[in-house]
């Protein structure tokens, strides 16, 4: 094996990692200064999208082309109709200004995801044999051990900008101003899923086994319901779809012996079960929002994340808000019963593309990343709400079963 070559796709994976990871960055609140964070979120976001275009480009001067072709388009056309849906809407949007900057921001990293698949694309094709662990999993996994692994220290030696109360100041959360905990909380299930997928190939169990039990920290301190719930779920599909009966039986065993614990101090606050049952005062305003605001735009909707006439949505019966907690929802609210159908007709090609494939590495993949996105999408921005990395991961997924090699270019 040639070093040179062993040492540049080492130095490649590595720089992959970084890009992945300072663009999940992107979405955080580095600041209590808005003009500064909105400053901070655009250069590193924007800033992501040109190196990873500096490294297909590295690639091509080294004469690792390949043709990257589109194989399953219906899913990414349909996505892309609702991105064109969205700016059309800029003609009807109750604040037009707003509309446009989550407009740009959702397409720019649509644009970077395409850039950075085709980039990894390439480098597999070119370096699979010399690199053993290159896959999604492991960029996803390291990217967000890094970010998890800031916020576990901030949690130790900066509690009091690390951590957000709640409950009127009775539960500390994990978080701070830089995120929401559920959002957080996702990030954290979606770095155990491809941890497990890692741990499963035998890579390095030890220290994978540190990644799990950074990500699982991160997880238990955001408190996040939605969270534990994903990840009981993604530990579920890979105990039935495991060849090893004996970690199945293990996994099973020790989840039900946790399930109390978990119960009482995540999902049973200060023992008020009617805050789980109403999911937190969200049922109420979703009913309001479906009754009272719906009817008044309900073909179009409000414009591109836009849910009201006003800043926020107000109803006599709920609390006002300027976002629906719901992904869907949002959508109907943002660009009503069209912009709906267009999702849902986007989200069933996404799910044909995953049933049809046959490609293992990247099916577990997507299971890792799609569940825990899919229920926090129930409760919290989701895949078609405001900027998040919630739309960041959900864009992998389409841009990760859209795209293929089939031959080198010569």
């Amino acid at each position: 094996m040639d070093n040179a070559t062993q040492k540049y796709a080492k130095r490649m994976l590595g720089v992959l990692t970084l890009i992945l990871c300072f663009k999940i960055l992107g979405y955080y609140t580095l600041s209590e200064n808005i003009t500064l964070t909105r400053i901070l979120k655009i250069t590193i976001r924007f800033s992501m999208t040109f190196f990873t275009f500096l490294a297909l480009k590295s690639m091509r001067n080294k004469g690792k082309l390949h043709q990257v072709t589109l194989d399953k388009p219906l899913a990414i056309f349909f996505y892309s109709l609702y991105l064109f849906l969205g700016l059309c809407s800029l003609l009807w949007s109750t604040n037009p200004g707003y509309s446009a900057l989550q407009l740009l921001m959702n397409t720019e990293s649509f644009v970077f995801v395409i850039l950075y698949v085709k980039t990894f694309l390439v480098f597999f094709k070119n370096y699979k044999h010399t690199l053993k662990k290159i896959s999604w999993s492991y960029l996803f996994s390291w990217s967000i051990f890094w970010i998890n692994l800031l916020f576990l220290g901030g949690y130790f030696f900066a509690p009091d900008i690390f951590l957000r109360l709640t409950h009127g100041g009775s539960e500390q959360r994990l978080g701070g101003y830089f995120m929401n905990p559920n959002e957080l909380g996702m990030m954290a299930v979606v770095g155990l899923g491809c941890t497990i997928i890692e741990w499963q190939k035998n890579h390095k169990k030890l220290l994978n086994s540190i990644l799990f039990i950074v990500g699982l920290s991160v997880l238990w301190l955001t408190a996040s319901r939605s969270s534990m719930i994903g990840l009981f779920l993604i530990m579920l599909y890979f105990v039935f779809t495991s060849q090893n009966k004996w970690m199945g039986t293990t996994v099973l065993i020790g989840a039900a012996l946790l399930s109390p614990v978990v119960f009482q101090q995540i999902f049973l606050k200060q023992g008020d079960l009617s805050e789980v049952m109403s999911m937190t005062g969200r049922l109420p305003f979703w009913k309001a929002l479906l009754t009272e605001g719906l009817p008044k735009e309900p073909l179009f909707g409000f414009g591109y994340m836009r849910i009201a006439y006003t800043e926020h949505f107000q109803s006599a019966h709920t609390y006002a808000g300027k976002m629906t907690h719901n992904t869907f929802i949002q959508v109907l609210m943002n660009l009503g019963f069209v912009g709906f159908t267009i999702v849902l007709v986007q989200l069933f090609y996404q799910l044909r593309a995953f049933i049809k494939s046959n490609n293992k590495a990247v099916n577990t993949f997507f299971v890792a990343v799609f569940i825990p996105v899919l229920i926090n999408s129930f409760t919290e921005f989701g895949i078609f709400g405001e900027a998040n990395f919630g739309i960041l991961f959900y864009q992998f997924l389409i841009v990760v079963f859209a795209f293929n090699i089939k031959q080198k270019l010569l």
